[in-house]
């Protein structure tokens, strides 16, 4: 369906939970591990198939990092299995990923974005707390393995910090079939709300000048490759380029909030129509029309981490 600025709202993305395995800087402002409320599987299908009677037809599934749940399988099956859905992604941190991937793929999974920022093992263990980068790996051959596809890495650059490995990152998209994607830097952090860390998508041109534009796939990315690249590298720039005018996707957060926009605190409680199908479609509805025209960080940094939404 359409809101009312006529953009074509198709894109779920559902947030499992809060909890998380890893503690990276720029997504903070809430504890990732403490357990609040999560939703059943059944309850999460129940709310797909209202999404889907109003025009949903992808879904990805974010956390927090989702696969701490161990019913994850479950939940990718029933969401997957819904009339109207299409598509059915996962965005992961990839540490429990090499454990997973084949039972995801046999679940209905069909494509995964690993959040990868560094191929360093201090600089990565910095940026995380852990020391798990040899898992992350693993769970990338897994997944190559298993056939999800696409295949994407996601990774925040931070001048300074790890501003120094975007070539190391381009690199897995010149050698492997992966598609690496960088994200500008967005205020959920004190990192986030320091501009200055920011490395933006022009920089990234800047800095790999044989990169040629190959276009945009219904999404935020810009999508580019060379000569000789098995992947492509894309930049999503949230920040310098702001692309809500296009933006088709709607959150259902893990405690069954619904949030119209990622750059504003509002959501809205819908589990008290939870069994009341028809008036849970409506209250989808009218909330879908209520998304705001745009983002505003350049206003007001909002006040939740990344772990509650899944960006």
């Amino acid at each position: 369906m359409k809101d009312n600025f006529g953009r074509e709202i198709s894109y779920l993305r559902v947030s499992v939970t809060q909890r998380c395995n890893l503690n990276c800087v720029y997504c903070g402002k809430s504890d990732c591990t403490k357990k609040e409320t999560e939703l059943s599987p059944a309850v999460i299908e129940k709310l797909v198939k209202a999404f889907a009677h109003n025009g949903i037809n992808k879904v990805r599934i974010t956390g927090g990092e989702p696969l701490v749940r161990n019913d994850i399988c479950e939940i990718i099956s029933r969401v997957s299995a819904v009339e109207g859905i299409k598509t059915v992604a996962l965005t992961t941190n990839g540490v429990y990923l090499a454990k997973y991937a084949k039972r995801l793929k046999e679940s209905g999974l069909d494509s995964v974005n690993i959040s990868l920022d560094s191929t360093d093992g201090s600089t990565y263990r910095h940026l995380t707390g852990a020391d798990v980068l040899e898992k992350v790996f693993k769970g990338i051959d897994e997944a190559e393995k298993a056939g999800l596809s696409p295949l994407k890495i996601n990774a925040v650059l931070m001048k300074g910090v790890n501003s120094d490995e975007a070539e190391e990152l381009v690199n897995l998209a010149k050698s492997r079939k992966i598609d690496v994607r960088f994200i500008e830097l967005m205020p959920f952090s004190e990192n986030g709300e320091n501009a200055s860390l920011i490395v933006t998508g022009n920089e990234i041109l800047e800095k790999f000048p044989f990169l040629t534009p190959v276009g945009s796939e219904n999404g935020p990315a810009e999508y580019y490759t060379a000569e000789g690249f098995t992947g492509r590298v894309g930049l999503i720039n949230p920040i310098t380029q702001k692309f809500c005018s296009s933006c088709n996707r709607i959150r259902l957060l893990s405690d069954g909030k619904i949030k119209p926009c990622l750059g504003y605190d509002t959501a809205y409680d819908i589990m008290q129509f939870i069994d009341d199908e028809a008036e849970l479609i409506e209250k989808i509805k009218e909330i879908i029309m209520r998304k705001p025209a745009g983002h505003g960080f350049e206003n007001k940094t909002p006040s939740h981490g990344l772990n509650r939404t899944g960006g």
